[in-house]
Order: structure tokens, then sequence, then C-alpha cells
């Protein structure tokens, strides 16, 4: 769309072609580019290529060389005003009801949706709860949201880290990744999405209300916010997010069992903020701009804390390992869990037999019958991570299972990531059965990176690596004592930065 834009500006008429049942994610993305009256056709979902193209050919056309009337050469985006509040005058059960409204959703979501919550009951946002809250910061409430960090602090995890080390990132085409690197610098304006609007402190105090957050739990949301509460697009998104460092503690964040479920309220609400201000500040309308097919679990925005205390020695926390102190709080906000949750592949028992004994299946698939652990788990797991698609993982895992993966020789998390990387390589003939290749390859028509020739002149015992680099890979410890880990396909989005300092928001 930027792109498109960009032509329509220049009095250049362009033609989208998209799905019928996308008409109106259309409309708010040319609206948030500044070209609401851009033209678009419809493509078949089940009409064959050939006779799909056919059929929209002539019309497109048509569309290409008719002249832009003056309406569609107008140009320019609405949003609303950072400082605009909405105040509802009356009593706190009309207020409930009011905020608490909902519109009805056509095609293909058929459903009435909520205008400004997440579809939960909130609490209501009044000028003493707000005033309340506030006091959880230091910031001004009419004071814009902007990005607190340099864009290259943090940025450990994302693809151009490992393409500034003069490694090559596979998937992220180099406009892209500089495209990143400019959305994204201290002091710009976060623009939430999917209407890249903007919004001051109070407004993100309001959202932190409703969602439930007490006044100690702000600079958490804030920092949040600084994310622009990315929603996906047409697939199976959710989100979630990871506190690390002290903070967690001083305001009783779970990292134990359960972390990533019901009971912990600082989890809870702090998770559920996210929702709140990708409704209300991004503009976010599921079915018209929020288009996850199916939806998942994690869109409700789950929120933990990692298990610093946990760590084996040797181990860095998410602060450490993504350049801050150990005494800095940060917040994770992985905006892509893009294939859901997978976990219990092992029985715990199952496990535990394995590691104390060298019993049961584990033992036997891996080699190791009759002998006492500590063995290396992940080997039992490393070949379903690339069963479904490619790309890196982020694995949630108890501290019992981090420390056996220590005591059998992996003293740093970056071991253990790099043993990862190395496993993830996979003949090119493989490779091309994944679906999301298809893209990062610029229909194969682009350059591999690594030996820097055409994808067609490549043999199909050429070895291709499944994830972006070995720190695309993350790992979080916590949980409970159950032997069980879980793992998630978070990819980074298009390399900005996911890491979030907590402390600039006090």
């Amino acid at each position: 769309m930027p792109y498109i834009a960009k032509l329509e500006k220049a009095g250049i008429p362009t033609v989208i072609v998209d799905l019928e049942d996308q008409h109106q994610m259309v409309k708010q993305t040319a609206l948030r580019y500044g070209v609401p009256e851009v033209r678009f056709l419809p493509a078949s979902r089940t009409v064959h290529g050939e006779l799909d193209v056919e059929e929209f050919t002539e019309p497109m056309m048509e569309m290409l060389t008719r002249p832009l009337t003056d309406k569609e050469k107008q140009s320019g985006r609405w949003e609303p005003s950072p400082s605009k509040r909405i105040i509802f005058e009356g009593t706190m059960e009309e207020a409930e009801e009011f905020f608490h409204q909902t519109e009805y959703i056509g095609h293909p979501v058929n459903a009435p949706i909520a205008l400004y919550t997440d579809g939960l009951p909130v609490r209501i946002p009044t000028e003493e709860r707000v005033a309340e809250i506030l006091k959880g910061t230091s910031h001004k409430p009419d004071e814009l949201i902007v990005h607190q960090q340099d864009p290259m602090r943090g940025s450990r995890r994302n693809p151009f880290q490992f393409q500034r080390e003069g490694r090559p990132s596979r998937n992220v085409p180099p406009e892209v990744r500089m495209e990143g690197m400019r959305r994204r610098g201290k002091g710009d304006p976060v623009e939430f999405q999917p209407m890249g609007w903007t919004a001051t402190v109070e407004k993100v105090a309001a959202c932190a209300v409703m969602a439930g957050c007490k006044a100690e739990y702000l600079p958490a949301v804030l920092a949040i916010a600084e994310s622009g509460t990315f929603i996906g697009s047409t697939h199976t998104f959710g989100h979630w997010l990871c506190v690390s460092g002290p903070y967690a503690k001083e305001i009783g964040m779970s990292s134990g069992c359960g972390m990533l479920g019901p009971g912990n309220v600082a989890n809870s609400t702090i998770g559920r903020a996210y929702e709140i201000m990708a409704r209300n500040l991004g503009g976010a309308i599921p079915g018209v701009n929020r288009m996850t097919s199916i939806g998942s679990p994690f869109e409700g925005s789950r929120c933990c804390a990692e298990n610093a205390d946990a760590l084996p020695r040797g181990w860095d926390g998410l602060n450490e390992e993504n350049g801050y102190g150990k005494d800095e709080s940060i917040v994770m906000v992985i905006p892509h869990v893009n294939d859901g949750i997978r976990g219990v592949q092992f029985s715990p028992g199952g496990y535990r037999a394995f590691q104390k004994s060298g019993h049961g299946g584990i033992a036997r698939k891996l080699g190791v019958k009759g002998i006492p652990g500590p063995h290396n788990w992940l080997d039992y797991l490393i070949e379903e991570f690339w069963a479904g698609r490619e790309g890196a993982k982020t694995i949630v895992m108890v501290p019992e299972m981090a420390q056996h993966l220590y005591e059998y020789g992996f003293k740093s998390k970056d071991a253990v990531y790099e043993w990862l990387y190395e496993k993830s390589f996979m003949p090119l003939e493989k490779y091309r059965h994944f679906s999301w290749v298809d893209l990062g390859t610029n229909g194969w028509m682009g350059i591999e990176p690594r030996s820097g020739k055409h994808w067609k002149e490549l043999p199909d015992d050429y070895m291709v690596p499944a994830a972006e680099s070995p720190y695309a890979f993350c790992i979080v410890v916590g949980g409970g004592d159950e032997e069980v880990s879980h793992q998630l396909s978070s990819p980074q989005h298009l390399g900005i930065d996911p890491i979030y300092s907590i402390d600039a928001w006090r």
C-alpha cells in the first residue's frame, strides 16, 4: 500500500486486486495511507488462476486507463486528535452500558463486535481513576507516546543484526529491512496499528484503567504501547508479552505455575491492556481491518514474567541478552504467534525416566537407553520444529529442563541458539515444500543470501537454514515444577525491535 499511495498521489491510477471479504480492510488501509478513494476489485478464492485472471483483466484495464476523478485525486488521512477526549456524563450504570456498546460487522464476521473493549466488561475510566493511575509514571498526561530507545539497542534478535555481523538474513528483503529501520527512531511518534494513529500518555492510562490495571502497572503498559500494538494480518496471529528484570517482582507478576494462564492480576490486566489499546488507539476492528481468519487465544494478549532467579549459571535474562543490564526492566512484545503454541510432546513421567535413568521412549529414540542423564531433550523435539513451517522458535521451558540443558553442556543461551540454528539446515529439495518460503524467496526469483546465487541455480542437496539466524531463537525460563516446554513460532515483525524499556516510562 505505501507504494500504491505514492503512485496515486502522483496522479497515476492504480488498481488493487484483493478478495471480496477483504474490501473493508483495503478501504481502511487506503485511509491509513492517505488514498481513501483507491480503486480495487476482487479476485476469487476458488476459481482457477487463469480463468480468474480472464475474469478481472478487462475491468482492471478499464480502471487503469480511466482518468482519476477529482474525488479520487483527493488525498489525506483521518486520525483522531491525540488530545481529544471521550467524556461520558451520566451514572456509572449508564457509563458501563456506553463502554460496552457493540456494532454489527457483516461478512466475514457476521456478529456484533465491541466498540471500545475486547468484548469483556471493563472498569470505567473516570477522571478520578485516570488521574490516580497516572501517578504510576513521571510522564505528563498530554505527552505524546514516542519511542524511548535508540533503534539499534536491544536489536540483537532482529534479522538485520545478523546481517550487520556479516551473516545474511534469509527472508527479509533489503528494502524491507531499511524500511523497518526508518520506521522507528528515538523520539519518533509511535503509530498505533493498524490505522497509524498517535496517542498521549493519558489515553494509554485510560486504556490501562479499562483493563483493570493498578497505577504501578502503568510503566509496563506504556512500554507495551511503544510497540504500536501490531495486530497481524489475515493469518491466525496472536501476541504475547514477557517482562524481564526487577520490575516483575516489584508489582507481583507471576513467572511460576500457570504463568500464561489466569489468576495473576498483574499478568492478566497488563496483557489485556494491549488489546484495549489496539481497539481504541489503533482502530483495530475484527473483520474490517483485523482479519485473522480463525483467531488465536494469544489475541487476548497473554503476559507473564520470566523467572530470572531460576536461570542456570551463565544464562542471561531477556534484558541482558538484548543489551540491557541485569537491574534494568524490559518487556518483550512478540507480535507474531503465527502457528499457535506447541507443547506436551512427551509425558512428564516419560521425561523424568529419560533424564534419571535413560528409560522410556525418549531414550530409545535418542539412543541413550540405560544411560542416566543429563541428556539434550531438545533433540527429541527437533524434527517437529519445522514440521509445519520454517522459522525460529521461542521456547518456554520450566527451570528444571533449563538446568538439564546446562548440565548437558549448554553453558549459555547462545550455545543453545547456535545448536538449534545448525539443526535447522535442510536440503533445498525439502525447503521448497514449505509455503512461506515462496514469499521469502520472491517466488524463487531472488538471490539465496548465503551462496550469492540465484535460487534456481542451486542443486537439490544444497543446505538451507530454516531459521533466520541463531539469535532469532528465544528462550524464556519459567513455569511450575512439572516437566514441560512450549514452542511458539514467533519471528519478529520485519525487524521491528520487540524489546521496550519499562524503566523509561516510570
